[in-house]
């Protein structure tokens, strides 16, 4: 049997939630919850941008507080006031970790554990939903990977994610505390920074420029829309059992070639913009999960990756100066 819980009356924390996800989840939440409350706690660093939460910075049931999860002060202070987590804040770009991993370890693992180590003190709150990713199976060659398999990252980033997995599960069976993993696959959509590999895909063809794509271009990908991974948190946080891990895949498995050759046709642009570059180093070649366990809680993804990236397409086309602004910024 699964919890159930109810967000009426509730107040909850969702760091990082001026990120990508975090803040379509946001959104989405107080869209769908009308007697709840939200806390979003960011440091805005380069991928956090509040222009994501515009429509919502206005609505008394939400509250921006700008910080950082390595904070202990600032974090116990908010966890004294809210009755559930959700932990999307993170670093997540791979490349990024392999040029320096030391702020991916700081923030995925000593963010997680402050917010961890504040969540002992604070027994008012009821679930604590970590968010995690696929690549800390590491590459599958048979099977999808199912939430017993064991963890072998290959990336800085997926180590550093697989460790805070790992501390979520230590203090539920040390202390007794009420985490749960979600194990998301690639997630697309709108506002994503472009960085990522289908915003990243779409701004250069946008702008005519050449598309990178790593190595033979064969590295597959299970892909998943934006708000499925929204309502697969949303269905954890409302269902899913303390101590648990729950995979989240889309169930669209596609080599990376493939996508680049779907954005070119969605555009009505050239496959010769695509460039075949160095392969990066420690490239997983395929990621795959078996997501029965957060099915059997009611979740499925309900955007086909066609819808998806349609939708993804006309957004980005349609919204060149957040982006430009954005990775103006970045760099």
């Amino acid at each position: 049997m699964s919890n159930e819980r109810s967000l009426d009356g509730k107040t909850i924390l969702v760091t990082g939630g001026a990120g990508f996800i975090g803040s379509h989840f946001i959104r989405m939440t107080l869209r769908r919850h009308k007697e709840m409350k939200v806390v979003n706690l960011d440091k805005l660093t380069y991928a956090g941008n509040l222009d994501n939460l515009r429509d919502v910075q206005d609505d008394p049931r939400y509250e921006f507080v700008l910080g950082d999860i390595r904070d202990k002060a600032l974090i116990r202070s908010l966890f004294a006031r809210v009755q559930g987590v959700v932990h999307f804040a993170a670093e997540t770009h791979v490349d990024r970790s392999i040029y320096d991993a030391g702020e991916f370890i700081l923030s995925n693992v000593h963010g997680t554990y402050t917010l961890l180590d504040a969540l002992r003190a604070f027994p008012a709150v009821e679930f604590f939903v970590h968010i995690s990713t696929d690549e800390v199976y590491g590459s599958r060659t048979g099977r999808a990977a199912r939430e017993s398999d064991p963890l072998q990252p290959s990336s800085p980033y997926a180590a550093s994610k697989a460790a805070g997995d790992h501390l979520a599960r230590a203090y539920h069976v040390t202390y007794g505390l009420p985490t749960i993993v979600l194990r998301p696959s690639n997630t697309f959509g709108p506002c994503q920074f472009p960085e990522k590999l289908i915003p990243f895909f779409l701004t250069n063809a946008l702008e005519g420029k050449t598309i990178p794509v790593f190595g033979d271009g064969l590295n597959i990908r299970d892909w998943l829309y934006v708000e499925d991974h929204c309502r697969a948190v949303e269905a954890a946080v409302l269902k899913g059992r303390s101590g648990s891990v729950y995979n989240v895949g889309g169930g669209v498995e596609l080599a990376n070639i493939d996508v680049a050759r779907r954005i070119l046709d969605a555009l009505e642009a050239p496959h010769e913009l695509i460039q075949f570059v160095p392969d990066r180093p420690g490239h997983d070649r395929r990621y795959a999960m078996d997501s029965g366990l957060v099915r059997a809680l009611g979740w499925e993804p309900e955007t086909p990756f066609e819808e998806g990236l349609k939708r993804t397409v006309r957004w980005y086309a349609s919204n060149r100066s957040w982006w430009r602004k954005v990775r103006t910024r970045s760099l």
